[in-house]
């Protein structure tokens, strides 16, 4: 028997009407700005982060060696699988919230819940990383330019500064900027994915240029064992076994962390509502997105390797100091200034991505219904916006916090395992809802991602995995204490409607009536009669 929608149980699901006629029909909505160049530009600027300039070489130096180039191709697998479950789930489900939207209709309030609040752990956490990262290429950018600032200043520039004051005023100048309107934001974007694209496609073509055979070998250099002191892989604590650093597992693990250079995807799904005609565009910017930032990330790691021997390749800016090493110091230059424009846009659009789960976690009742409010003077979730930056903001003072990077990565993984399986589950309880994007080979794919994604978060440190124990498990409470007494769902006769809102008194759980208004289509749940349905022809997946 399903859960009722309204009875106190943690097994209630958000019916799949109610989910799009809350947003077609509400006071508090978003507006449609993004097109399918715009959502692509929306994945580049924060796929095209630090993975391509930091990440590589630091994973080639510690973990890899030369074969970090293998973990891109196998953490460029996982993706694409996991961004074909995303793209089904949000062409099904256009409604902003990503991940969070499509448990909460598939699987219920209480798994929903831990997918959010894994979500804000996974944004809060990049956003609050990179900005600390911008401030070392700050720092480096400026040097290249022959700008050096007195000790007493430098001490505040740095990535591992006790107190870092260039992390925090770039999150408030961008936090300003998302909550102000997505419509700035875009335009800024775009201009600065395409600097940085050309920035990437620079480096790609003059590094080419000074690649040398020998730092290739050894491909896979030998395996090390991990220092005594070292957190084993969750992997190796179950097997009992340190499985160290390079040679094969290192080429695994390595993948693991390298997850983090391609999330981002993910976040164009919480832009579903932002989106024009998001059942098709949203699809086709996720996996246009995907397909392009797997090709650069392969690209910059095989010329990264071929410049310069895998062991010097663990600096804080390794691309520069890479170019800089082989006589290219004005390339370098230019690099420091592609980052500085790559990580901004990183931190920017993850903003973006937050305020706009804390803007759906609000509406539904599970967090405060403040955070899921459209200001009237900027057309954006402006206080989920202000929430989202000041969050990022306490976290990047934290001096330690580039050490946290597992965490964000791990809250993704999370996320990708909830999607698949809610592929097949959807496909089951909801045969036919039109879907703009069907996975292909099912049930094959979403369990190749299930079991790919499983894999990865195995090889990922156990201090890791308890920590991400501990942020669950505040959850559950906040949830227990909060969410489950205010949440919409268990509170519809008693809801505080502004004039205007979702249907009065139901929440929109009422059917959803056919109007002429075409524009309505948008966000509609169509079912498909069994006996209208076409069987998909090969290769063709894409639905208008």
């Amino acid at each position: 028997m399903a859960p009722s929608a309204n009875g106190q149980t943690v097994g209630r699901r958000l019916p799949v009407e109610s989910a799009f006629t809350r947003v077609e029909d509400a006071r508090h909505r978003l507006p449609r700005l993004f097109g399918r160049r715009d959502l692509v530009v929306l994945g580049l600027g924060v796929m095209i982060g630090s993975g391509i300039f930091s990440i590589s070489g630091n994973q080639a130096a510690k973990v890899a060696g030369p074969a970090v180039i293998v973990s891109f191709v196998i953490a460029a697998i996982v993706c694409v699988l996991a961004a074909a479950c995303y793209a089904e789930l949000s062409s099904t489900i256009p409604v902003s919230g990503s991940a969070y939207t499509f448990s909460y209709v598939t699987f219920g309030e209480m798994w929903a819940w831990l997918v959010g609040w894994a979500l804000v752990l996974e944004l809060v956490t990049a956003a609050a990383i990179v900005a600390r990262v911008w401030s070392a290429y700050f720092l480096a950018t400026l040097d290249g330019f022959g700008v050096t600032l007195p000790t007493s200043v430098a001490k505040f520039f740095g990535p591992d500064a006790q107190v870092n004051l260039v992390a925090p005023a770039l999150l408030l100048i961008l936090t300003a900027m998302v909550v102000t309107g997505t419509k700035l934001s875009a335009r800024v974007l775009t201009i600065v994915v395409i600097a940085k694209v050309a920035v990437i496609i620079l480096v790609v073509v003059v590094g080419a240029a000074h690649i040398s055979m020998d730092n290739y070998h050894p491909f896979v250099p030998m395996a090390r064992a991990a220092p005594a002191t070292a957190s084993p892989t969750l992997l190796g604590w179950i097997l009992d076994s340190s499985f160290g650093s390079f040679g094969m597992m290192g080429i695994f693990t390595a993948a693991s962390s390298i997850v983090f250079a391609y999330i981002g995807f993910d976040l164009i799904a919480t832009a579903s509502e932002d989106a024009r005609s998001p059942r098709k565009t949203v699809p086709q910017g996720m996996l246009l997105g995907v397909g392009a930032v797997t090709i650069l990330y392969i690209a910059m790691a095989v010329v990264l390797v071929g410049m310069r021997p895998y062991g010097q390749l663990g600096g804080s800016a390794p691309v520069s100091e890479a170019l800089s090493a082989v006589g290219v110091g004005w390339a370098a230059n230019v690099v420091n200034l592609g980052a500085l424009l790559a990580l901004m846009t990183v931190v920017m659009v993850v903003l973006i991505a937050q305020s706009r789960v804390l803007f759906n976690m609000g509406r539904d009742g599970l967090l405060p219904k403040s955070l899921g409010r459209v200001s009237r003077v900027y057309s954006s979730p402006a206080r989920a916006a202000a929430a989202a930056g000041f969050a990022a903001l306490l976290l990047t003072l934290y001096p330690k916090v580039l050490e946290l990077e597992e965490l964000l990565v791990i809250g993704a993984l999370f996320c990708f395992a909830f999607c698949a399986v809610g592929v097949l589950t959807l496909r089951r309880s909801e045969p036919n809802l039109e879907r703009g994007f069907r996975v292909p080979m099912v049930p094959l794919i979403p369990l190749l991602s299930l079991a790919s994604t499983v894999w990865l978060m195995l090889n990922l440190k156990t201090s890791t995995w308890t920590k991400f124990g501990v942020w669950m498990v505040i959850g559950i409470a906040i949830y227990g204490l909060y969410g489950r007494w205010h949440s919409r769902l268990a509170n519809e006769d008693s809801w505080d409607f502004d004039i205007g809102d979702t249907d009065p008194g139901t929440g929109g759980l009422q059917a959803v009536q056919h109007q002429p208004d075409i524009r309505s289509n948008e966000l509609r749940a169509i079912r498909t009669p069994p006996e209208q349905q076409q069987k998909p022809t090969r290769g063709k997946h894409m639905r208008n």
